[in-house]
């Protein structure tokens, strides 16, 4: 049983091969060193690679598994599978996994970072940081290793300390798109002090490659709008997403079926509801940029509530328990099939799943938008869950959206690179709303506007605490103050007091937004 915490040989041979891509020499020097002996760890773990890198990663995590099984004392092996374990969205396991990891000692600065990515992924930056840290003092030349710590820095409210790191990024790669979009959005930029220079051409320079020109483009949209300059904004933000939405075709829309699927969820509860979880999780959802993030600080500042994230938890629950064929998590096929399934247990299993990511709290909020599609399901699969929409005005969300850079890694928010298609969509999440609002009880499903929270902050909490039947907590009103990590793009806004200065933005583009409202139609904005 191998318990060295140092890479053997034949593993750094390996690691080199597949760096070149030689994958079938790389299979077939596993296979032969597991004939020479079974219980090696180091041809597993290679397999896992490969595996992964070929997209089957059901397949990596249990050759990883296999790996850090055969040596449970190396903190790499226990890396790399809790690492393939946050893929495949088993962010529990892979939380305990990393802890096990993170006992050891780590004197290899890859690992130390890619035990800060699982502790990132799965919402402990608190964790992570630390491991980035380590990273960065044992190994400082890569760029990718700055990025990660500007990252969690950023996401635990730590901004000068982001700052630095994003600049330490740019220093060893001044490519480096992430960081830079990442830098630009931390900080208003003024006509003094910004980088609309270094930015132009470095857009130019990668005009083709479309996730940099996502990035450069929107960085310069950011600063230019910072500027006061926003039909000049807006140009950019079209030139940024235009090779992008090229290359995804057909992909890019076709979101009515999944509203219509959506609509087919809620299930009468009879007498499943007497077998079914007592417990109250509270669900935040609606689209993003649209005040998710503001309710989820506002409530988990309670003394009794802790934020667990974004967590797509509940729809991997559905995804496994209806065993669609599509490798999505959430497509039609797949809430028409949670439609006719009775989901027995769910309830309890994200419940139990869960558990450690409350940390204790008697109450956790779940932030994921995108429950939106799953309203009727949860609320069939825990009766007792608070259920909170978030509304704002559609002008203001459809711009938001089509102006924030989310990642590329999924496809759910293919529809904001066209306007038009984000009015689109606006029009399908509005009509789902509706329904929902007729079908679910009051006392379960509220909606709220975010322009009411700005403009009268107290009352709306009390609502907002009422609703989920938690005790006053003058906290609530200083969410602006709450100490836990914010992994959102709201997450330098929320370290703030409540501004006005979003409500009715859409106004400062005059005529450039003109497409916009005739794509929404009756629900656009009246000026």
């Amino acid at each position: 049983m191998q318990k060295s915490n140092d890479a053997p040989m034949s593993l750094i041979k390996g690691l080199q091969k597949l760096a070149a891509l030689q994958f079938k020499g790389v299979h077939g020097d596993a296979i032969a060193m597991i004939r020479a002996d079974v219980n090696d760890p180091v041809p597993y773990c290679l397999l896992g690679f490969v595996a992964a890198e070929h997209g089957n990663h059901i397949k990596a995590g249990e050759l990883f598994a296999r790996a850090s099984t055969l040596a449970p004392g190396n903190g790499r092996y226990l890396a790399f599978h809790a690492q393939a374990l946050t893929v495949l969205g088993q962010h529990i396991q892979a939380t305990q996994i990393a802890d096990k990891a993170a006992e050891q000692p780590i004197n290899d600065a890859y690992i130390a970072d890619t035990i800060g990515v699982v502790y990132s992924r799965t919402g402990f930056h608190e964790k992570a940081v630390p491991f980035f840290e380590k990273a960065v003092k044992l190994d400082a030349g890569p760029a990718n290793f700055h990025y990660n710590l500007a990252a969690s820095q950023q996401f635990l409210g730590n901004f000068i300390s982001a700052k630095a790191a994003y600049r330490e990024t740019i220093d060893r790669d001044p490519h480096h798109h992430r960081a830079w979009s990442s830098l630009i959005g931390l900080e208003k930029q003024t006509a003094s002090a910004n980088h609309i220079e270094t930015l132009l051409p470095l857009f130019e320079e990668l005009s083709n490659h479309t996730d940099a020109a996502l990035h450069f483009g929107h960085a310069i949209a950011k600063s230019l709008e910072d500027l006061g300059q926003y039909p000049q904004s807006l140009d950019w933000l079209r030139k940024a997403k235009v090779e992008k939405r090229a290359s995804l075709g057909a992909k890019a829309g076709g979101y009515d079926d999944f509203f219509a699927a959506a609509k087919q969820l809620l299930v009468p509860l009879g007498e499943e509801k007497k077998r079914l979880p007592d417990e109250a999780p509270i669900f935040i959802f609606g689209l993003p940029r649209t005040g998710t993030t503001l309710v989820d600080r506002i409530l988990s500042s309670h003394r009794d509530v802790t934020a667990a994230g974004e967590l797509n938890m509940f729809a991997g629950l559905v995804k496994e328990a209806v065993q669609s064929p599509s490798n999505m998590v959430l497509d039609a096929d797949t809430l028409i099939r949670a439609a006719g399934d009775p989901l027995s247990g769910i309830g309890q299993d994200y419940l139990n799943n869960t558990k450690e990511l409350a940390r204790g709290a008697m109450r956790m909020t779940d932030k994921m938008p995108l429950n939106f599609f799953y309203a009727g399901l949860i609320h069939r699969a825990l009766p007792n869950a608070r259920l909170i929409a978030l509304r704002r005005g559609a002008m203001d969300s459809c711009l938001s959206n089509y102006r924030q850079l989310f990642t590329v890694q999924y496809s759910y928010y293919n529809y904001t690179f066209s306007l038009e298609e984000t009015a689109r969509f606006y029009r399908g999440f509005d009509d789902l709303i509706c329904h929902w609002r007729r079908v679910l009880p009051a006392d379960r499903f509220m909606e709220v506007c975010y322009e009411d929270i700005v403009l009268d902050q107290e009352n709306q909490t009390r609502k907002l605490l009422d609703f989920c039947d938690l005790s006053w907590d003058s906290a609530c009103l200083r969410f602006h103050e709450n100490t836990a990590p914010v992994s959102t793009a709201s997450s330098v806004q929320v370290r703030q007091p409540l501004y006005t200065g979003s409500i009715g933005r859409w106004k400062k583009y005059g005529k450039a937004l003109d497409g916009l409202k005739n794509a929404l139609g009756d629900l656009a904005d009246q000026d």
